[in-house]
């Protein structure tokens, strides 16, 4: 392939954006592929390759690139009609209509412009609802790009993950691996009266898509319960993917407190929210006291976007075809696994999926987990499929990017751009792309 242009275009953006990108996580080895445009399931580049596209935004383009008439004529409409006013409009309404019909545990909904605002909002929430100040976090969970999240360490001995952030935000930063409640239970037996939430991913989805072994969100539900703490559910990235229109918790059976949306939310426009119990929620200005605004929020364009693309996801079976690929996908990388590399693990559920470079596992599949490790504890593998945000941090990471991504995008592959981000099925992608994937992962692999 020809990477004439994007190299250029490369050369030009280093001179007057740091890195040469605008989020760091594009930024992949020797150089991105600069995009020129979307078709479907697919991208095209400045260079005029094309690409099976998986990465769909990093998670919010459920219907994929062409937008459905309806939606295109929703966002057309609205952004026809003003770019925004700075006052309500009856289109965030239904959007919050919407939403809270059909995720069981929210009731109120308030929009803001990014996954990041959604979680930095919802931790000041469940602050200001309690009066107490600590933070529990999955170690190797992602939620954004906020001072009360990037830490690294464990339990309390905590400290920031990146600089520019004061020592004393890490302070009131707990941490325990994802997967272990005797970890939960110590930290709540230690600091329980001083914790003011709980804050995870129903699945790790930016650390290998790592998902529940059974029971550890009701341990986490039954902690926050016992000790007057709330369970916030970022559902940023699994909102109205993973288990539907119902969203992971309705899939998982769980009923958090507090729930943060974004990226399908808005139909692939900047958008974050925060959801939850009446009662609390309602604490956010004007109706109480914790502070929350935003210039954009609400902003019409995007609330139309996410609107027509719930709608259309609820009235065209979109959740039947995209799961569907997925299952077929992860299926068929699991029978190359097993003839080219079986200590690798196919990992994800609904149209989330992932193969991630482990170094141990049974030579054989019998018996495992069929189209992606489910956590089932009668599969043989159960014991080296990996738990937390550690074990996937072991795997090959140095091989995936430097000599995986790169061979799949030579074979017309788009993949997000390093082992951890999930990757993702839309819409629009159709049972050929998904033959000509696996014959791409057959010869990277």
């Amino acid at each position: 392939m020809n990477h004439e242009q994007s190299r250029a275009l490369y050369d030009r953006a280093l001179s007057v954006m740091p890195g040469g990108v605008n989020s760091s996580v594009r930024a992949v080895r020797p150089y991105p592929f600069f995009i020129e445009k979307g078709d479907g399931g697919h991208v095209v580049d400045a260079d005029g390759n094309r690409y099976i596209d998986f990465v769909m935004g990093y998670g919010p383009l459920l219907l994929g690139h062409d937008l459905p008439e309806q939606v295109q004529a929703a966002v057309q409409q609205a952004a026809a009609e003003g770019p925004m006013y700075g006052a309500p409009t009856e289109v965030e309404v239904e959007l919050a209509e919407f939403v809270t019909r059909h995720v069981p545990s929210v009731e109120m909904v308030r929009f803001v412009n990014s996954g990041t605002e959604a979680t930095v909002s919802a931790v000041r929430l469940a602050r200001g609802y309690t009066g107490r100040d600590k933070i529990v976090v999955m170690q190797g969970g992602y939620h954004g790009a906020q001072e009360s999240t990037l830490v690294e360490g464990e339990g309390d001995h905590t400290h920031p993950s990146s600089p520019g952030i004061p020592e004393s935000f890490a302070e009131h930063t707990l941490t325990v691996p994802f997967n272990d409640p005797e970890a939960a239970h110590e930290v709540f037996d230690e600091h329980g009266e001083d914790i003011a939430a709980v804050l995870t991913e129903p699945i790790l989805g930016n650390y290998g898509i790592v998902q529940p072994v059974d029971g550890y969100h009701e341990t986490l539900r039954e902690l926050c319960d016992d000790h007057g703490s709330l369970l916030i559910f970022d559902e940023v990235i699994t909102g109205f993917r993973v288990g539907g229109l119902q969203c992971a918790q309705g899939k998982f059976g769980i009923d958090p407190d507090i729930t943060t949306f974004g990226k399908i939310v808005g139909g692939g426009f900047p958008v974050g929210a925060i959801g939850g119990k009446s009662e609390i929620v309602e604490q956010f200005t004007p109706a109480g006291d914790v502070f929350q605004s935003g210039t954009f929020s609400g902003h019409p364009v995007t609330m139309a976007a996410g609107l027509e693309t719930l709608r259309y996801a609820a009235e065209n079976d979109v959740y039947g075809h995209v799961d569907g690929l997925g299952e077929r996908l992860r299926s068929g990388l699991q029978d190359i696994l097993e003839d080219q590399a079986p200590e690798y693990t196919v990992v994800g559920t609904d149209s989330m999926f992932k193969v991630v470079f482990t170094r141990e596992a049974p030579d054989s599949f019998e018996g495992h987990c069929e189209a992606g490790c489910q956590q089932r504890e009668d599969c043989p593998r159960f014991e080296q499929c990996p738990k937390n945000g550690h074990d996937i941090k072991q795997a090959e990471t140095e091989r995936w990017e430097r000599l995986f991504w790169p061979a799949m995008r030579d074979q017309g592959v788009f993949l997000t751009a390093n082992q951890f981000e999930s990757q993702f099925i839309c819409d629009a992608h159709t049972d050929q792309d998904i033959e000509d994937a696996l014959e791409a992962y057959k010869e990277a692999i």
